[in-house]
């Protein structure tokens, strides 16, 4: 159970939040410290071509933004968040301990794609429990939350990847490890101050305090193995599974991929209707913001490819007594900004959603939007200036671009956390999580295809991004009035 009305300050977070802020840091300090070394680990010491190695990259980080939406299901229907939580982390630590090994590539890879998908929903269904219904603090306590996700990304590529770069892989991946342990050890030694929020299903109303019992201990360990099993069976039978894929025509696959989807959309839209038509309401929101949200992230992905490419390339990098800052540098400017404006936008949410101008959540996600269009018409304008001169700009456009940037994703993604968690069924809160992050799959898939897909019309990427961000955004404005009758007061 949140707090009570009794025990609400009309300011101050609850105490669980910070518990949960450093765990998610040290969890995304592992998830991002890898990041930085995956495609750098393949090329240079296991000489994979720089095609196969973007495409490995490829599929990992979308499956990474896709088990959520199983994680979360196991969770609302049979373990619980906490219990989630515990599975996830420690099988992605020890997924993070096997990728020091070049034989073990493949099998780390997939324990940390599932890991991830039982602990990346979960946690954050935990931050929305915390928070009675209507806590003016909720909005705020994600923008907290997500600070603690940058902290621990802004300092992931410059530990981890100092290590694995200039010391050995191994250090590098095995410090990924240790900040996973440190981020279940903080977990699993305030989980008193949560209170109720995430436990199993079966155990029904529980008082602050209690603890898991011996059954559920066991349950986290045979889930624990049966992922460092299931992850090898499945890799044996991927030689029959490619066989059998490539058997089956596009077309077919294209049906197959339709089916499944819309499948999927109106199971969960069907499973919110048994509770009425507010229930239904409420869920179609959920997928239609996590529909524009792709838009946001297709553009926003675009900092570890082409944004990347643009500070090795046409950005002049040196910035004191001939230093030249290196271009992967660039992936900790976005969280230090954030580390900057979260306790800013946190105080700001929460005078505005308690005053006259308090604005709906569609509407600050369409701002988020419009942010991300105003930065990459910073980009573009650098883009021709760099092409028209002396090939490079300034450092100071692309840090400008990132700011931007950074003020357009708290204007949207800790908002969309947070909606998630106000407006999806108590029964189905982790699902709908999982389903939230469903969208970041597709992103990530779309931000690495877009260059090669608007080249074939001769139209420039940055140009096309100011384009549909733009448009995603007052679509979602036009629609907002809708979404906001079909929030219910939730949003």
């Amino acid at each position: 159970m949140a707090e009570t009305a009794a025990q609400v300050h009309p300011t101050k977070q609850p105490k669980g939040l910070y518990v949960l802020f450093g765990a998610e840091a040290w969890e995304r300090f592992s998830y991002y410290g890898m990041r930085a070394l995956l495609v750098l680990y393949m090329t240079r010491q296991l000489h994979y071509d720089r095609e196969d190695a973007l495409t490995v990259y490829a599929i990992y980080t979308g499956l990474v933004y896709l088990t959520p939406f199983f994680g979360g299901l196991l969770a609302d229907k049979l373990l619980g968040s906490r219990k989630s939580v515990l599975i996830g982390g420690t099988v992605m630590a020890a997924g993070h301990l096997a990728m020091a090994f070049p034989d073990l590539l493949n099998y780390a890879l997939g324990l940390l794609i599932i890991g991830n998908g039982f602990f990346k929903p979960n946690i954050s269904t935990i931050v929305g429990g915390l928070y009675s219904e209507n806590d003016p603090r909720r909005d705020g306590g994600f923008t907290i939350f997500y600070m603690g996700i940058n902290l621990g990304a802004f300092f992931s590529p410059l530990i981890c990847g100092t290590l694995g770069e200039q010391v050995g892989w191994h250090w590098g991946f095995s410090a990924a490890a240790v900040g996973m342990l440190f981020g279940l050890g903080t977990f699993v030694a305030f989980q008193r101050l949560l209170g109720t929020a995430g436990y199993p299903p079966d155990m029904g109303e529980v008082e602050a305090g209690t603890k898991l019992r011996p059954k559920d201990w066991r349950d986290i360990g045979i889930w624990i193995v049966g992922s460092l099993i299931g992850v090898q069976l499945v890799l044996w039978s991927l030689p029959f599974l490619t066989g059998v894929m490539d058997a089956i025509p596009a077309s077919v696959k294209l049906i197959i991929g339709v089916v499944l989807i819309f499948g999927t959309l109106f199971g969960v839209v069907g499973g919110a209707a048994r509770d009425g038509a507010e229930a239904t309401h409420r869920t179609i929101v959920i997928l239609l913001l996590g529909f524009f949200v792709i838009f946001f992230w297709m553009g926003f992905e675009q900092a570890g490819g082409t944004m990347t490419l643009f500070a090795a390339e046409q950005t002049d990098r040196h910035v004191v007594a001939g230093w030249e800052m290196p271009a992967s540098w660039f992936q900790s400017v976005n969280p230090f900004f954030i580390f900057l404006l979260a306790p800013i936008f946190s105080k700001m949410w929460l005078h505005w959603d308690e005053s006259r101008f308090k604005l709906a959540t569609p509407t600050k996600m369409a701002m988020g939007l419009f942010f991300l269009a105003g930065g990459f018409v910073i980009l573009y304008i650098g883009q021709s200036l760099a092409l028209s001169g002396n090939g490079r700009v300034a450092i100071w456009w692309l840090i400008g671009v990132y700011f931007i940037h950074t003020v357009g994703e708290l204007f949207l993604s800790p908002i969309g956390l947070s909606m998630v968690t106000k407006l999806a069924l108590p029964r189905m809160v982790s699902l709908m999580m999982g389903v939230w992050f469903t969208s970041s799959a597709v992103a990530n898939y779309l931000a690495g295809k877009l260059e090669s897909i608007v080249q074939q019309y001769e139209i420039p990427l940055f140009a096309f991004l100011i384009g549909s961000s733009i448009a995603a955004g007052i679509l979602l404005l036009l629609v907002t009035p809708l979404l906001k009758k079909w929030m219910h007061g939730k949003g």
